[in-house]
């Protein structure tokens, strides 16, 4: 592959897994190969790598005699990855509470007030959904300096999980709430007590993982309640 059909891949790759994160395109849509290639402006065989990509991502799967479909988000999923999530994430917490530099922990505060500022822009009716270094969970990952869970955490699931964080930051009061918890496993960053900053960390992707199931179960019978209608 050349150069240039290595980086529109990628590009059409990069492009096409913001919009399935985001809700762009839907769980469970159809993608068609030829409205692709045109939307993209590339040829078919880059964008079948593009998609063999989002496939290792779990965030497309081939069906037979159908094609690539943008998987669903299902309640199994989002509790599998939760629990791998609020174990490792506490771990990464303990550690970063001792690894961080001061110079990295003033940078996470930082980053806190850029969320905050962004928040009351939106009237508190959306979260700070950025990913990599303007992520909070990312940068305590990072801080942990353990290379194993950041390439786990942040390579891995990482999109997934933020498919799964996008579905529930628009829920009402969830923003305000999500950054005071964010705030409160900082403070205990800063004071360098991993095991306080763990706890906190848990209880709030247990929060987190609650609010999404909400939002899916209501997803699920607001479609079951149209389907009964037609």
């Amino acid at each position: 592959m050349s150069v240039d059909s290595q980086t529109r891949t990628n590009d059409a790759f990069l492009r096409l897994q913001e919009a399935i994160v985001k809700g762009e395109i839907a769980p469970g849509s159809k993608l068609r190969e030829a409205e692709l290639s045109q939307e993209y402006g590339i040829s078919r065989g880059p964008l079948r790598e593009a998609l063999n990509r989002l496939e290792g991502r779990r965030l497309v799967r081939k069906v037979p005699h159908v094609g690539a479909q943008v998987v669903a988000m299902d309640l199994k999923e989002l509790a599998e990855i939760y629990l791998i999530r609020e174990n490792l994430e506490a771990l990464a917490c303990r550690l970063a509470a001792q690894q961080m530099s001061d110079e990295a922990l003033h940078a996470l505060g930082e980053l806190l007030n850029t969320h905050e500022d962004y928040i009351h822009a939106q009237d508190g009716k959306r979260y700070f959904n950025q990913q990599g270094d303007l992520d909070f969970h990312y940068q305590i990952i990072l801080g942990s300096g353990n290379q194993s869970l950041v390439n786990l955490l942040c390579d891995e699931l990482y999109q997934l999980v933020r498919r799964y964080r996008y579905t529930g930051s628009h829920r009402q009061s969830r923003p305000n709430q999500a950054l005071a918890e964010h705030k409160r496993i900082y403070e205990a960053l800063v004071a360098r007590d991993g095991e306080l900053a763990a706890l906190l960390m848990q209880r709030h992707i247990q929060t987190a993982r609650r609010n999404i199931e909400a939002t899916l179960q209501a997803d699920t019978d607001n479609n079951r309640s149209v389907k009964e209608e037609q």
